[in-house]
């Protein structure tokens, strides 16, 4: 039987702001919950770049009644799963349990929501270990290469900050001041907590309140605004001693408000999102020039990009720049054939339907879309609307966001000529 993440799925906003949102799913035995709070890197001041990926760190570093130890014992002594994640626009605590271990993880979730100690020591050391964690990305040419992008998309905008911060800004963190950040940003109308599994609504609304219902009510943080006036940077280069020349092309749009991202998917699945896709079959397999090209969405709140990240032969970076750029034009020239669209579409219905097939999926579900939306977009209400997209649709959005000026460029590689960097400039400005 498949899992649903709207069957039996309810949302209860308790009197202080705090949402719980519940999917029920008997005749499984586990239970995801989540902690989402809406705060992530955009909403940091240039000073404190880096801040809520800290406290996300910290947050595991024991309790008034925790140590650090007893936090992961708790869960995992018992056969769970206990993770988090910092994005952009939210912060996630979760864990997968067995259903009858629902309370016990709660209780330690809530406990490191609420009464987590920030130890001068821990954060002392905990600087440390996001240092280390800053410099393994700096080794990797290919994420190096996703943060150059970012920076050029939005370019002195805390969106195009990286999420884990600089040493820059990490190292001079105060307790004081990870403190007061936490305080000002982890508010009851800033929070909700989802379960998907074997659960009681009417249950998880009683132990969240009985939790967090006398904290008060506070007015939920607004982050800066990203609008067209954003700068953009064209292209970034950066040089290193490698063996691959590492793409990252980003095409900057609009929010995931907008209804055009139903056809953004389509486009992007047609465009590079499996082996079937226009640039793997023209780049990879037909040219043999990349082992790896792949296209993605990002939407946040009122901005958003595609993005095309490759890793190309360093000898033949412009020729495969060129095919890039004539995939990309291709769809501004000539509307999809019917069977590519069926294929595309298909594809994206049946990730919807295998990215539900766990708890902890659905979990993800129900709280992004209650933080982000809020509400809950069904799965079934986003499968009928990728069923309706139409060539036409596909072909009016690539001639609205393809353009030179919304295109911006990463290159992390060995030392290439110049005029190799001057001849992609220009096939770039004709997409």
């Amino acid at each position: 039987m498949p899992i649903d993440v709207t069957r039996n799925a309810k949302t209860t906003k308790l009197p202080n702001g705090v949402r719980v949102a519940t999917s029920s799913i008997d005749y499984v035995q586990s239970v995801s919950l989540g902690i989402w709070v809406g705060t992530g890197a955009r909403f940091e001041s240039d000073e404190m770049a880096g801040v809520s990926h800290f406290i996300e760190h910290l947050l595991f570093k024991g309790t008034k009644k925790r140590s650090p130890l007893d936090i992961s014992q708790e869960i995992e002594g018992r056969g769970g799963y206990l993770n988090a994640f910092t994005q952009e626009e939210s912060t996630c605590y979760y864990s997968r349990v067995p259903y009858d271990q629902l309370w016990r993880a709660l209780d330690v979730l809530s406990d490191m929501y609420l009464n987590s100690r920030f130890a001068k020591c821990e954060v002392e050391r905990e600087k440390g270990v996001i240092l280390e964690e800053i410099m393994m990305y700096r080794d990797q040419p290919h994420h190096l290469c996703q943060e150059n992008l970012t920076d050029a998309l939005w370019n002195g905008h805390p969106l195009g900050r990286p999420v884990v911060g600089t040493p820059e800004t990490i190292q001079p963190m105060s307790r004081k001041s990870v403190v007061d950040y936490r305080c000002s940003k982890y508010v009851p109308s800033n929070t909700v907590f989802a379960f998907a599994g074997k659960v009681d609504h009417d249950a998880c609304v009683e132990r969240v309140a009985d939790l967090l219902g006398r904290l008060k009510s506070r007015r939920r943080p607004s982050a800066r605004s990203a609008t067209p006036r954003t700068s953009q940077k064209g292209m970034v280069i950066r040089v290193g001693e490698l063996e691959q020349a590492h793409v990252a092309l980003g095409v900057r749009l609009f929010g995931r408000l907008d209804d055009r991202r139903y056809a953004l998917r389509v486009m992007s699945a047609i465009l590079g999102e499996n082996m079937s896709s226009r640039l793997f079959q023209v780049v990879r397999e037909k040219h043999g020039l990349a082992y790896s090209i792949h296209s993605s969405c990002h939407l946040f709140r009122d901005t958003g990009a595609l993005t095309i990240t490759a890793g190309l032969d360093r000898r033949n970076y412009v020729k495969a720049m060129k095919l890039i750029a004539r995939e990309l034009s291709r769809l501004k020239s000539r509307r999809i054939g019917a069977g590519e669209l069926k294929r595309a579409k298909e594809y994206l219905i049946g990730q919807v339907r295998l990215g539900l097939e766990s708890t902890t999926s659905n979990m993800m579900w129900l709280g992004d879309h209650t933080l982000s939306y809020g509400r809950l977009i069904s799965p079934e209400e986003t499968i009928d609307i990728v069923s309706k997209t139409t060539a036409d649709d596909v072909f009016r959005l690539a001639n609205t966001i393809l353009k030179p000026r919304r295109i911006s460029l990463s290159i992390v590689s060995p030392k290439l000529p110049k005029p190799a960097h001057r001849e992609v400039k220009g096939i770039l400005k004709g997409v």
